[in-house]
């Protein structure tokens, strides 16, 4: 099973005490003095780990867990072989969640590659850059000319801040992650190797003097509580800002165009690509590998399956999904429709129907 041996070892705990710490409630209180020493996955877990249980697709596992407790729901809760201790909860996953938050807070937040505390010898750091208390940076990182970055920020080891970029507080900029011509609030989580602030892709086509590359005098501005994915690239503007709003969550290797917009708290999976001058809404949640075309606007509350082509408008609170993308229940029954008639057609006798 996994070991957690680039993090701090969580404490021990009884089960008594993981309830009140989770808000569970243990079934049986006389096992309220077992210790737990660790989390484990169901088919990890041993009889000194917690794990939860909230879905029938692993209820093969549930049977076989060698766990010393397990979270799971009221509507699951006989399941649960009797050599296990139950902690009831309403919503498992959570409970989980929230006490490996506090178990593991070390691996909420990247700290520098180094354990560093303060500024490498070998960083570069121009003269007129400032920098409050408590920046980290790294080693071989260069910070710009008028650079201004916020106390209890990370700069990783070979990042390039560039000229009059603004980083706010504890902020991490990952390795090998180059940004300019970029405004980024607090408590952004940059992973390594983005690079943010590049030209957009903007050009005059196929004219006499060929492809005309167009001026990208925009800026990306980056609101607070964002993480942004490894790999993950942020054109600049060219007339407007690229904007991404505050605690959107960002996978790796996105692709957002210039002049894009996207709003607070959305979802964006990996290998995503934005075209430009697209506007997204608030809370909308974009899967793995979809495409979006330019200058079409997602409404608050949009869902986008992954694997879309997205050419058209979507309202808010719509689920869209396909090629190209429609409505889900509209793309579920073409795609039933089709199946039907490509085995009706299989099943068809050669030469009948034929004049």
């Amino acid at each position: 099973m996994a070991q957690p041996i680039f993090f701090k070892q969580p404490p021990s705990a009884t089960l008594a005490e993981l309830a009140a710490l989770t808000g569970g409630v243990l079934v049986d209180p006389a096992r309220g003095g077992h210790v737990i020493r660790g989390l484990a996955s169901l088919d990890e877990a041993g009889p000194m780990h917690l794990t939860f249980f909230d879905n029938l697709k692993y209820a093969d596992q549930l049977k076989a867990t060698k766990a010393g407790a397990c979270l799971v729901s009221p509507r699951f809760e006989s399941q649960v072989p009797a050599h296990v201790a139950v902690l009831r909860a309403t919503q498992p996953f959570r409970a989980f969640v929230k006490l490996a938050r506090e178990w593991h807070a070390d691996a909420l937040r990247p700290q520098s590659w180094f354990d560093a505390d303060g500024i490498a010898p070998s960083a570069i750091i121009d003269p007129s850059a400032h920098l409050e208390d408590g920046v980290v940076v790294d080693p071989l990182a260069v910070i710009g000319p008028r650079v201004e970055i916020g106390g209890g920020t990370v700069i990783g080891a070979g990042a390039v801040v560039g000229a009059d970029v603004k980083i706010g507080r504890d902020c991490n900029v990952g390795a090998r992650t180059a940004i300019q011509f970029a405004l980024i609030g607090n408590n952004v989580l940059i992973h390594p190797g983005c690079s943010i602030g590049q030209d957009g892709y903007g050009f005059l086509f196929f004219g006499p003097e060929g492809h005309l590359k167009v001026p990208q005098t925009g800026r990306v501005l980056i609101q607070n509580d964002v993480e942004i994915g490894a790999g993950t690239t942020i054109d600049r503007g060219s007339l407007r800002d690229t904007v991404i709003g505050e605690g959107t969550k960002i996978d790796n290797q996105v692709q957002i165009g210039h002049n894009v917009t996207i709003g607070r708290h959305c979802l964006l999976a990996a290998q995503i690509g934005l075209a430009g001058s697209l506007t997204i809404g608030d809370n909308v949640a974009i899967g793995a590998k979809a495409g979006l075309n330019n200058h079409i606007r997602i409404g608050d509350g949009a869902q986008i399956a992954a694997m879309s082509a997205v050419k058209d408008d979507i309202p808010a609170n719509e689920r869209w999904g396909g090629h190209l993308a429609r409505p889900t229940r509209q793309w579920f029954r073409e795609t039933l429709a089709l199946e039907r008639l490509a085995r009706d057609g299989a099943a068809q006798p050669k030469g009948e129907g034929k004049e």
